[in-house]
C-alpha cells in the first residue's frame, strides 16, 4: 500500500468518525480547527492522487457540482402521506379500528413530525447511491448532490448488518438558528426574509449550485427503513439498528404499549416542542410490529397502520386597532398589525405582521374587526383570518398605504415583488438611519461606539444625516449629547478615525447599496480595483462580471448614477477613506499568464475559487464565466461543473489541475 493511499484512507476514516460524534451524538472530540486541518491535508492528496479518493471521502460536503436540471425518477416505494387528525377522539377511533382488525396484542411507536421536507435515500453496499424527494409520490427528483452536503447524512455506514440494498426515508429541515441567521444575513443586502423553515428547507434542496446548499447547513433525521427481507420483526428494532449503522435518529421517539400512553408522549411535546431547535407540527404514531403493519395494509393514499396527530396552533382572537407601517434600512415597507393585547404562547401580542399588501387583500382585513391570530412557526405572530360574524357594521376596509408613513415619499412597488419600496432612500429618516447603522457595523466599517442609539442621538440632534456626515463630527459637538463623557466622546471620534484603514472591499459593502453584500462587494473590488473603475463600468460590464447579475448590476449602476452618492463617495474620498485596493492584493505577481484566458470550476486545495481567480489577474491572465474557443485553460477541482467539461471537451479546450496551474506560476 503507497504511503499516499494509507494516508488518504486514514484521514478519511479519521473525519467520517468526527463527522459521526459531532453530528449523531452530540459529542465532539476535536476543535473545528483541527478537523479544518485534517480536511485541508486530505483535499490536498486527493487532488494529487484523484484515483484514490474514496466514495465515502468527507471532501464531498462541500459541494460545488452544478446541476441544470433535477432528473424525474420513479420511487421503488411509493411515498404516500400520513392520515392526520387533531383531536383525540379520532385517535380513539383509529385506535379503535387497529385493535378490531389484528387484536389487542401490539404496541405503538411515537415519534416527533419533524416539519420539513420528505427526503428517500437509497444506500447500495454500504454507500449512498441516490437521494429523492417526494414529488407526487409515485415519483420524485434526484437532489443526491444536495444530500450529500448535509453532514449528519452518511455517505458510508458503519457498523454491521446493514443489507445490501434499502432506502431510509427522514425528513430534511432547518435548525432555527441557522434559519434566524440565513434571513438576518438575506435582509443585510436588501433581499425579503424567507417566510418559515419548512419551505425554506425545500428551496434549498432543489437549489443548482450545491456549494451554496452547503453552506446553508441543512439537518436531517432519519426514521423510517424499506427493503426486501428485511431482518426486523419491528419498527422500533429497524429505527435502532439504522442508528447502529450511523443514521441521524431522533432521540424523543418512544414506544407505547396503549394509546394513553401515546396521549401523555403527545401531551408532553406539545409543551416542550417550544424548546426544540428545530419545527414540528404533532406527532407520528405507527403500529411497531412489521407484521401488524403488514395485516392492516393501505388505503390508495396512506398506510392504516399510522397516523399523524397535528398541534392546532395556538390561536388567540382579538380586536384589530390599526396598521402602521414600518420603513426597514433599504426602504421596504412591512404592515403591522396593532392589536388590542392578547396572551399567546405564554406572552402577551400586541403586534402582528401582516407582510404585505396582497396578504391583507388575501385575508379581507377592516380596522375594527375581531382577528385570529396564531404564532407563524412558533415565532412570528400572524393574523389568518377574521371572525367575520363579529364584524362591526362600521368596520373600515383598509386602504394600503400609498405614500411612506416617514417622509411622504409615494410608494413604488416592482414587477415580480410583493413589498412596497419608499424610493427616498437619502430623505427618509429609518432608511437613513438604517444606513448609517449599517455603515458603522462590524462587518463593515466596525466604528466602535457608533451603535443604534448613539446614531438616533446624532440624526436628532441633526449632527449627521448621511454616512459622509461621521467623518465632520468633531469631540466637542459628540460631547453635547445626552449620556456622552469625555472618554466614550474621544472612543467614538478614535473609532471614526481608525475607520479610515478599512480596506476597500469592505467600505464597498458599508455603502449598503442593494444587493451589494461582503460577498459581491470582493467580487467587484478584486475586479475592478477602484471605486472610480466601477463608476465608469456600464451595465453590460458590470452585469459580466462573474456571479454579479443583471439585477445586482441594476441596483448598482442605479445607486452610482444619483448625483447624491456622487458627493457622498467624494466626501468620503475627501476624509481618506480606501477606495483603491489595497497594494498586496492589486500589485501584479507577474505576467506570466499574460493574453491566456481561463475558467475556473470546482473547489481547490489551497485556493477558493475567488483566490485562484484572484491570482489569474495578478499574474496577467484573465477569468472569464463560460467556456467559448476564446478560452486557453479550465482549471478544474473538485466537483468541477458537468456543462463546462462537456463544452471544453467539445471545443477541445485544455483542462488543467490544480497542480499543473501552480506549475505555471513557478
Amino acid at each position: 500500500m503507497s504511503a499516499a493511499k494509507q494516508r488518504i484512507d486514514e484521514l478519511t476514516d479519521t473525519l467520517n468518525h468526527h463527522n459521526f460524534l459531532y453530528y449523531q451524538e452530540a459529542a465532539p472530540a476535536i476543535s473545528d480547527y483541527e478537523f479544518d486541518m485534517m480536511l485541508e491535508e486530505l483535499t490536498k492528496l486527493e487532488k494529487e492522487h484523484p484515483e484514490l479518493m474514496r466514495m465515502d471521502s468527507p471532501t464531498q460536503r462541500v459541494g460545488g457540482g452544478i446541476t441544470k436540471e433535477f432528473k424525474t425518477v420513479a420511487h421503488k416505494y411509493p411515498m404516500m402521506s400520513l392520515g392526520n387528525t387533531y383531536s383525540f377522539d379520532d385517535l380513539q377511533e383509529f385506535d379503535n379500528r387497529v385493535r378490531k382488525q389484528i387484536g389487542n396484542d401490539f404496541e405503538y411507536v411515537a415519534e416527533l413530525k419533524i416539519d420539513g421536507c420528505a427526503i428517500g435515500i437509497t444506500y447500495k453496499n454500504g454507500h449512498l447511491y441516490q437521494a429523492l424527494t417526494r414529488g407526487d409520490g409515485t415519483q420524485g427528483d434526484d437532489v443526491t448532490t444536495n444530500i450529500k452536503t448535509i453532514r449528519s447524512v452518511p455517505l458510508k455506514l458503519i457498523g454491521e448488518g446493514w443489507p445490501e440494498e434499502f432506502e431510509v426515508r427522514g425528513e430534511v429541515y432547518y435548525p432555527l438558528d441557522v434559519f434566524e441567521k440565513l434571513n438576518k444575513d438575506r435582509e443585510e443586502i436588501g433581499e425579503p426574509a424567507l417566510a418559515n423553515p419548512r419551505n425554506a428547507a425545500a428551496g434549498t434542496l432543489k437549489m443548482q449550485d450545491s456549494a451554496i446548499v452547503a453552506k446553508r447547513k441543512l439537518e436531517a433525521f432519519l426514521y423510517f427503513l424499506y427493503g426486501e427481507d428485511l431482518p426486523y420483526k419491528t419498527h422500533w428494532e429497524s429505527l435502532q439498528a439504522v442508528k447502529s449503522w450511523g443514521f441521524r435518529v431522533n432521540e424523543a421517539a418512544a414506544q407505547c404499549k396503549d394509546l394513553d400512553e401515546v396521549k401523555a408522549f403527545i401531551n408532553k411535546w406539545e409543551h416542550e416542542r417550544h424548546n426544540l431547535n428545530f419545527e414540528i407540527d404533532g406527532i407520528v404514531i405507527k403500529v411497531n410490529s412489521y407484521q401488524h403493519q403488514r395485516n392492516l395494509g393501505f388505503t390508495a393514499k396512506s398506510p392504516r397502520w399510522a397516523i399523524a396527530y397535528k398541534y392546532k396552533a395556538e390561536t388567540a382572537s382579538t380586536e384589530l386597532l390599526g396598521i402602521e407601517y414600518q420603513v426597514g434600512r433599504t426602504g421596504a415597507i412591512t404592515p403591522v398589525a396593532k392589536l388590542q393585547p392578547v396572551a399567546l404562547a405564554g406572552t402577551t401580542v400586541r403586534n402582528a405582521s401582516l407582510h404585505n399588501a396582497d396578504q391583507i387583500e388575501k385575508i379581507g382585513l377592516r380596522i375594527g374587526d375581531t382577528v385570529f391570530v396564531e404564532k407563524g412557526g412558533e415565532i412570528i405572530p400572524k393574523i389568518v383570518g377574521v371572525d367575520l360574524p363579529k364584524r362591526p357594521a362600521d368596520a373600515k376596509p383598509v386602504v394600503y398605504a400609498t405614500h411612506c408613513p416617514e417622509c411622504g415619499a409615494e410608494l413604488i412597488r416592482n414587477e415580480g415583488e410583493a413589498k412596497h419600496f419608499c424610493p427616498n432612500e437619502d430623505g427618509c429618516p429609518p432608511q437613513i438611519k438604517g444606513k448609517i447603522e449599517h455603515f458603522a457595523g462590524r462587518k463593515a466599517m466596525d466604528i466602535e461606539g457608533l451603535g443604534s442609539e448613539t446614531v438616533e442621538l446624532l440624526f436628532n440632534s441633526m449632527l449627521i444625516g448621511n454616512i459622509a456626515d461621521v467623518y465632520d463630527l468633531t469631540k466637542p459637538q459628540v460631547m453635547q449629547l445626552d449620556r456622552m463623557a469625555d472618554k466614550s466622546a474621544q472612543n467614538l471620534i478614535d473609532g471614526i478615525a481608525a475607520s479610515t484603514q478599512i480596506p476597500f472591499e469592505r467600505v464597498l459593502f458599508a455603502l449598503g447599496i442593494r444587493y451589494v453584500g461582503e460577498t459581491v462587494a470582493k467580487k467587484l473590488a478584486y475586479n475592478f480595483k477602484t471605486i472610480e473603475a466601477i463608476e465608469a463600468a456600464s451595465f453590460e460590464e458590470l452585469n459580466a462580471v462573474n456571479e454579479i447579475g443583471a439585477v445586482i448590476a441594476r441596483s448598482l449602476r442605479d445607486w452610482l448614477d444619483n448625483p447624491k452618492h456622487q458627493d457622498i463617495i467624494s466626501r468620503l474620498k475627501t476624509a481618506s477613506l480606501q477606495f483603491t485596493l489595497s497594494e498586496d492584493k492589486m500589485q501584479p505577481a507577474s505576467d506570466k499568464l499574460a493574453g491566456l484566458t481561463f475558467v475556473v470550476s470546482g473547489t481547490f486545495a489551497n485556493y477558493s475559487r475567488d483566490g485562484i481567480k484572484e491570482t489569474i489577474e495578478r499574474n496577467g491572465g484573465k477569468v472569464s464565466g463560460s467556456v467559448s474557443g476564446k478560452t486557453s485553460y479550465v482549471v478544474a477541482g473538485n466537483d468541477m461543473g458537468p456543462s463546462k467539461l462537456e463544452k471544453a471537451q467539445k471545443l477541445g479546450v485544455k483542462i488543467i489541475s490544480e497542480e499543473e496551474f501552480t506549475s505555471m506560476l513557478s
